[in-house]
């Protein structure tokens, strides 16, 4: 597998009322092409600060982060921000979809940011709302019309619209109920099945299983790795034992 993101002794620390609190301590990692990687640890263990560093939605205190051969570190943030825009989906908690507009300006507005306007891309709108289960009567209606599951797939197509090297996903079940968050985590496995490359945060243990690799942090630093083969329902007796002895093992 190719390289897609890596890091070099990365570091962030904050100010807090003087005081310097290191929360990501000299991490080296590779994020491979077409994997699936979750990174774990206890609540301020640095999984969401990692995430945001590999995504250029932070700056690290110290060290480098590449994407390919590109130190994005070195950006400036207007140059960031293209960064973002061209290479990254991104999948939050909180959905953030824009409450004036109806399902498909949400996700238009978004690939109209890097394409253009054009029939196909309307279709490709399409095709992935109906993929993802969003039916055509949904398409014109407002999120606040919208289950939360519902919001959570239109965010994800959002995401995925422009073709992102890498998507990255914060929680993005921790607001759902389980059925909403099955569905979710449904369209996840099949994007990475088709060769996304996804990075994911979580503490829920359904949604670490669609993982192909699992990151655990503790104050900071990597300790612990596991690798799993791609997400298969019949396996997850299996699949759940091996993940748990890991976790175990991690004092999890």
């Amino acid at each position: 597998m190719n390289t897609v993101l890596r890091t070099e002794k990365l570091c962030k620390s904050f100010s807090n009322e003087g005081l310097q609190q290191h929360v990501i301590k000299n991490l080296d990692l590779e994020i491979m092409k077409n994997d699936f990687t979750v990174i774990m640890g206890s609540s301020g263990s640095g999984k969401s600060t990692l995430l945001y560093a590999l995504s250029g939605m932070d700056k690290p205190t110290l060290g480098k982060v590449y994407f390919g051969e590109d130190e994005i570190s070195s950006y400036n943030n207007d140059r960031l921000a293209v960064f973002r825009r061209n290479h990254c989906g991104f999948v939050f908690q909180s959905i953030y979809l824009l409450e004036n507009m109806n399902v498909f300006d949400n996700i238009m507005t978004a690939a109209l940011l890097v394409q253009k306007n054009t029939p196909e891309l309307a279709d490709r709108v399409k095709e992935l709302l109906d993929k993802v289960g969003i039916s055509e009567n949904l398409w014109k209606k407002y999120p606040n019309q919208l289950s939360g599951g519902e919001c959570q797939r239109v965010g994800i197509v959002r995401a995925v619209i422009n073709e992102p090297e890498i998507l990255f996903a914060d929680e993005p079940t921790g607001a759902l109920n389980s059925t909403s968050g099955q569905d979710v985590l449904d369209v996840f496995t099949t994007l990475h099945k088709k060769g996304q490359s996804i990075v994911m945060v979580t503490h829920d243990i359904k949604t670490v299983l669609r993982g192909s690799r699992v990151i655990y942090l503790r104050d900071g630093s990597i300790v612990g790795e596991h690798r799993m083969p791609d997400y298969e329902t019949d396996d997850l007796k299996k699949r759940r034992e091996s993940l748990q002895d890991f976790l175990n093992e991690m004092g999890w």
